[in-house]
């Protein structure tokens, strides 16, 4: 259950203030997240409602702003009150930012210019430009035209803040293309950037006559992910690829003659032309078969996680060293869940290993550990489980962690009568224990409502409207953006005593 001694927080204050701790790269900081954690956690800490906003439009939450209008409105919630930092000029549709990815500086970079030292917001906006934006001010500090030949509409770090990749809409041809039977062999484009300063890796495109009958792909830490629709995965090296395949290394800012054309490479008209196509298929590095083409990657060592392809099969999750494709010692993951709403499974985010393991009434987090007199397999065991009071119809609906304080936030519902109240616990990471239990505003009925979840699927498709619902605790304050009811409250501690 772990420890049960509370930390006093005066205690630490006293010995911060005296500079009682090492002086290792770190130890302020974590001491400080400790202090910030006791703070938040404590049972006198009370949650009030200071400021509430609506918009017509999504809202976006990203290290202590909230971004509106399609990112072009944004709000510091760091202050003892939400106040505006900037908002840029009305824009037209075609110009509005479709997505966005916030850059922080990296520690002990040299950098060309003093203003890369401030966090960047990378934007793509919907007629194909890539901008680079001050996060505290919203000035335009670059821009990048991609190309005219499709729509990019999806941006992704590769790399974290290293490397980004910045994906196409799937090419489906014209109505009449379609019509005639005409498919077009080019599904999507893949374009790629080392960020800070900006540098062009080189553009990809995913065509059909090579790779077959691919649906989707995507790229991550330097991994092609090539998706089939009969369940396939294959996985490619974005390197090798880029060696073997790549016809004219290309320039940010410098002259180009593509195709009988002679432009700026990044500028309008003429963007960036797509200079890596594939002849012949790479070498392969691994392969897999899985439902709905659901794979992943994790633990210490490498394993992954795969749901059988057969439907039958659903909600059923098999754990399998990635060196040898074996099946881990009691490596079928199945949760009975007595709900129309099913479980999801994921290697733990905080890089230690572990699995969560989510389902309506439990969430398990699971180890990897070596089974004695035979290191080369490894089993699944539970490392703690936090259970649902079934009493009172709790379920749980997102779990998410949170890094900079170590806890696992659970937004969990109790049913009362016909509306849904909405709860949300901090828990331990290190032993699951309950910390702190703070109640949200909103019925989740009303939420459910406002979207008209009926269908006898509800929970998968409100799991993707509500994956936005932020859920961030820093600086003594949560801070949760409700997405598609269209609204944002902040709620402040308030101290009544400091234990």
């Amino acid at each position: 259950m772990g420890p049960t001694r509370k930390p006093n927080v005066c205690r630490r204050l006293s010995r911060r203030a005296l500079g009682c701790f090492s002086r290792d790269a770190g130890v302020v900081q974590r001491t400080n997240l400790g202090i910030l954690r006791a703070l938040v956690c404590q049972e006198s800490t009370k949650f009030k409602n200071v400021w509430t906003t609506h918009s017509r439009s999504p809202i976006a939450y990203e290290r202590g702003r909230i971004y509106f209008d399609n990112y072009r409105r944004c709000v510091s919630s760091v202050a003892s009150e939400p106040r505006k930092l900037y908002e840029m000029p009305k824009c037209s549709k075609s110009e509005k930012i479709e997505d966005a990815l916030l850059w922080e500086c990296p520690v002990g970079d040299i950098l060309p210019n003093s203003s890369d030292y401030k966090s960047s917001l990378i934007a793509l906006t919907a007629h194909n430009w890539l901008l680079r934006i001050s996060a505290t001010t919203g000035k335009i500090l670059e821009k990048i035209y991609l190309a005219h030949y499709c729509k990019f509409r999806y941006l992704s770090w590769d790399t974290p803040q290293e490397v980004i990749a910045v994906k196409s809409a799937q090419n489906r041809g014209s109505a009449v293309a379609r019509q005639a039977g005409i498919q077009q062999p080019v599904l999507l484009y893949l374009a790629v950037f080392r960020v800070l300063p900006f540098s062009l890796v080189g553009i990809l495109e995913i065509n059909k006559k090579i790779f077959g009958n691919v649906t989707d792909a995507t790229l991550s830490h330097g991994i092609l992910i090539v998706m089939y629709s009969s369940g396939l995965v294959r996985l490619y090296s974005f390197q090798t690829i880029a060696e073997q395949f790549m016809q004219q290394k290309l320039d940010l800012g410098c002259a180009c003659r593509w195709g009988g054309t002679t432009g700026t490479v990044g500028e309008a008209p003429f963007g960036i032309p797509c200079n890596i196509k594939i002849t012949d298929l790479p070498p392969l590095l691994f392969e897999v078969s899985s439902l709905e083409n659901a794979f992943q990657i994790g633990g210490h060592p490498w394993h992954y996680i795969i749901t059988p392809n057969k439907r039958k099969q659903k909600g059923v999750f098999h754990i399998c060293a990635l060196k040898d494709n074996c099946l881990a010692k009691n490596g079928i993951q199945e949760m009975d869940c007595c709900s129309l709403e099913s479980d999801w499974i994921y290697f733990h985010p905080d890089a230690s290993g572990r699995i969560i393991h989510v389902g309506p009434n439990q969430v398990k987090v699971l180890k990897l550990t070596e089974i004695e007199n035979n290191s080369f397999q490894h089993q699944i065991s539970e490392d703690f489980v936090i259970l649902a009071d079934r009493e009172n119809n709790k379920t749980f609906k997102i779990v998410d962690y949170e890094d900079e304080l170590d806890l696992l936030s659970v937004v969990a519902v109790t049913q009362i009568d016909a509306e849904g109240k909405a709860h949300l616990d901090f828990h331990c990471n290190e032993y699951g224990t309950l910390l702190k239990s703070i109640p949200l505003v909103e019925s989740w009925d009303v939420v459910s409502r406002v979207h008209g979840i009926q269908s006898c699927k509800p929970f998968l498709y409100r799991c993707r409207l509500l994956e936005q619902m932020l859920l961030c605790s820093c600086q003594s304050r949560l801070t949760y953006a409700n997405d598609h009811v269209k609204e944002v409250i902040v709620l402040y501690t308030e101290q009544k005593s400091t234990s």
